[in-house]
């Protein structure tokens, strides 16, 4: 199974177990029903935009419609890679606890892109450790920029931008969500 199908696979088991009908998970996460439906059936390609609005209408982190948890925390075999418009993300770990479930991207954010990305779950938190490029991140009217070896860490649970306007971003961006949002 690709990853199309596998993300339209747990989309609709999540869609489910939640009682949300095609309609209603559209009017929440203000993703097209039809596109929600392509997404399901693994016919459509999904961005890391669309994916972050659904998970967060299901109340769940990004990991959980990207990946089947792993039992006992460990990766699954083969590293997830999604795209939006300035950020290209690949989950290398899931760590899952009593409090919150963390997920662990290697990103890239384009030069020149400025990628908009809506609030997350409620109490969500995000750290970037800066590899290569210097990005600008966080909420629009509080950004922060940080260059090689230094970091940076804002509210997730508000809009909140990435960018990056001298060259290519490589870095490791940590999302903390609140268990309430755990499968």
């Amino acid at each position: 199974m690709g990853l199309n199908e596998d993300v339209g696979r747990r989309l609709r088991m999540l869609r489910r177990e939640r009682g949300l009908s095609l309609s209603e998970l559209s009017r929440r996460s203000r993703v097209g029903k039809g596109t929600l439906s392509e997404l399901e059936r693994g016919t459509r390609n999904p961005t890391l935009e669309t994916l972050y609005a659904l998970a967060t209408a299901l109340g769940l982190p990004l990991s959980a419609v990207l990946s089947d948890p792993p039992p006992g925390g460990v990766p699954g075999s083969a590293p997830v890679t999604v795209s939006g418009s300035a950020v290209t993300a690949v989950l290398i770990e899931r760590y899952e606890d009593e409090a919150a479930v963390t997920d662990v991207f290697r990103v890239r954010i384009r030069a020149g892109a400025l990628q908009e990305s809506r609030a997350h779950v409620p109490g969500t938190r995000e750290s970037l450790m800066v590899l290569a490029g210097t990005a600008v991140v966080g909420p629009p009217d509080d950004t922060r920029t940080a260059g090689p070896g230094a970091g940076a860490h804002w509210r997730a649970d508000m809009p909140h931008v990435y960018g990056a306007p001298d060259g290519d971003v490589e870095g490791i961006l940590f999302v903390r969500t609140p268990a309430t949002g755990s499968p």
